[in-house]
């Protein structure tokens, strides 16, 4: 059977974090993305459950893009050296080292921190960043046209 439509779909991509309300206002305010309804922060003095628990970042136009699972502990990831590897991470992209460099100054402003810089590579620009919970991230300069 090769029926495309029966094929499972990416959803989304989950990420354990021992703090769900700040990692996914970090990929929030960094990527442009909305709270799932309901998944929103509370009020100033409000009970975050959900923020204790999981929540879903969607594209505006409503896709799934990242989720956010609490978790009790959580070792940090130690790559590119050491012996915790990163087991996965996120390719963002944008289309010109000047926007990488605006980018840097982003991602330092919201919590990450740079873990590798070939920012003067001339195939393919990029750097490496820790996000605040340690998760790997990279930015690079992609000339291709992007998908939706």
């Amino acid at each position: 059977m090769d029926d495309q439509d029966s094929r499972p779909r990416l959803c989304q991509v989950v990420l354990d974090c021992t703090d769900a309300r700040a990692l996914a206002e970090f990929y929030r305010s960094l990527l442009g993305l909305v709270y799932r309804p309901g998944d929103e922060p509370p009020e100033a003095e409000g009970d975050d459950e959900r923020g204790r628990d999981w929540l879903v970042l969607r594209t505006p136009g409503g896709a799934s893009q990242l989720a956010f699972q609490q978790v009790e502990e959580l070792p940090e990831v130690t790559w590119p050296k050491g012996p915790i590897p990163q087991q996965l991470h996120l390719d963002l992209t944008v289309t010109s080292v000047e926007d990488l460099r605006v980018q840097h100054e982003r991602v330092l402003s919201l919590g990450g921190r740079l873990l590798l810089d070939r920012i003067d590579d001339a195939e393919e620009p990029l750097r490496v960043y820790a996000d605040p919970a340690g998760h790997p991230f990279c930015i690079f300069v992609s000339r291709r046209t992007a998908q939706t």
